[in-house]
């Protein structure tokens, strides 16, 4: 007899679902059987995105959902559409982020509102959104992306390493606070990733950041999703509060 696919059944939502690590969460999760709901700014590439999941899982059912994190009306609206469709949910994934690097004597504060809006406020009024529904649902996972940098530090990065930060104490404040309700809430913390923000950093910063990789190479998204598919599955029933870090070994 076939196991049965680790998210048979649950309906699932992912934030900044239209490439990288967000396309390759819903691909992954499209797979293990759940029902996946993409959430981002453009129309165009969540359609993009959502054709993308089912040629990778034919019999999948995903579908989009335009959505501005970092505006809690968007959010509002948003969830209050999953309710509408699907009357439940299991697991979130607030994966959406930006990054815009700058010393800090030259960062502006349209920077840090901007990166803030979105890595840092846009986790909470998700977060907040998704757990009334997953606790009408019996239970579940939050799943929130941060970032090796959040934990760490790096020069140049102060405001996206803060906003990150931040991600890594709302988790582990809504860990305490939800639990209660049985849902789970832990981060993932990627390392250097092979993404289009990774590559926009240019080809010299690039070779010093693989450099530093004890394992070698480079991450996939597809690591990282692997990670959230366990976060979001039976598999980590007894784990929340946690904040596990996928970097090939950049910080041993």
């Amino acid at each position: 007899m076939a196991p049965t696919p680790l998210l048979e059944g649950k309906i699932t939502v992912i934030t900044g679902g239209s490439r990288g690590i967000g396309l390759a969460t819903a691909r992954t999760f499209a797979a293990a059987g759940a029902t996946v709901v993409l959430l981002g700014r453009s129309t165009d590439s969540l359609q993009a995105a959502c054709e993308s999941v089912r040629e990778a899982a034919p019999a999948a059912s995903v579908s989009g959902i335009g959505c501005d994190v970092s505006a809690p009306d968007s959010v509002r609206d948003a969830f209050q559409a999953i309710f509408r469709q699907h009357k439940r949910l299991h697991a979130l994934v607030a994966n959406a982020g930006v990054l815009d690097d700058a010393l800090i004597g030259m960062v502006t504060p349209a920077q840090i509102r901007q990166t803030f809006d979105v890595n840092t406020f846009g986790v909470l009024y998700c977060a907040q959104a998704a757990s009334r529904l997953i606790a009408r649902s019996g239970g579940g996972a939050i799943i929130n992306v941060s970032s090796i940098i959040g934990r760490n530090g790096n020069a140049g990065q102060a405001v996206y390493g803060g906003s990150k930060a931040a991600v890594i104490g709302i988790t582990q404040s809504l860990a305490k606070e939800l639990a209660p309700q049985a849902i789970r809430v832990n981060a993932i913390a990627p390392g250097f990733i092979d993404t289009d923000m990774a590559r926009s950093i240019g080809p010299a910063k690039f070779q010093e950041r693989l450099a530093s990789i004890k394992m070698g190479r480079i991450g996939t998204p597809q690591d990282v999703a692997n990670v959230a598919l366990f976060l979001a599955s039976d598999l980590s029933a007894y784990v929340t509060g946690q904040v596990i870090g996928v970097d090939g070994g950049m910080l041993i």
